[in-house]
């Protein structure tokens, strides 16, 4: 990935996170392992990020992450109660001190009302805190521009959460 900005956020990030003895998970549905990449462009990343999972389909959710199915039929993958679960999941089957996770509608397709193309998750959980959950709306501008916007918006939140 080439956007100066995300470049920016994530060499930030992990600054931050060796600057707080913090390791990193990420936990991604629709971005397919984006944040993960961003992060770990980065020479020298592996000090700070100790893995990344992509959780595609709702098996590998449940499977890899621990998403409960229930929340899986009540909420749909694409919800905070998911994306809740997926940082919580993350965190709980890695070294890190520090999770994000992403679960959305990048498109085209796949929308609906209720969670139209565009709409994405997000989750961060950290160790000895209650995961947080929040949702964005794009907008239908494509899949590379919600997948790209999605990538920022996480990093951003990881930065956030490493200055806090």
């Amino acid at each position: 990935m080439t956007d100066p900005e995300i470049e920016m956020l994530a060499s930030s990030i992990l600054d931050m996170a060796r600057a707080h003895g913090q390791m990193i998970v990420t936990a991604e549905s629709c971005t397919g392992g984006m944040i993960a990449a961003a992060l770990t462009d980065i020479p020298g990343s592996s000090d700070v990020v100790d893995r990344g999972f992509v959780t595609y389909s709702n098996e590998a959710k449940n499977q890899m992450l621990d998403v409960s199915a229930e929340s899986l039929d009540r909420f749909g993958a694409v919800s905070e109660a998911v994306a809740k679960e997926m940082a919580y999941g993350a965190l709980v089957n890695s070294k890190a001190d520090l999770a994000i996770s992403v679960t959305g509608v990048a498109g085209p397709g796949g929308g609906s009302a209720e969670k139209p193309v565009g709409m994405v998750c997000f989750g961060l959980a950290r160790q000895g805190e209650m995961p947080i959950s929040e949702t964005v709306q794009f907008g239908d501008l494509g899949r590379a521009h919600v997948r790209t916007q999605s990538v920022r918006h996480a990093l951003k939140m990881l930065r956030s959460a490493l200055l806090s």
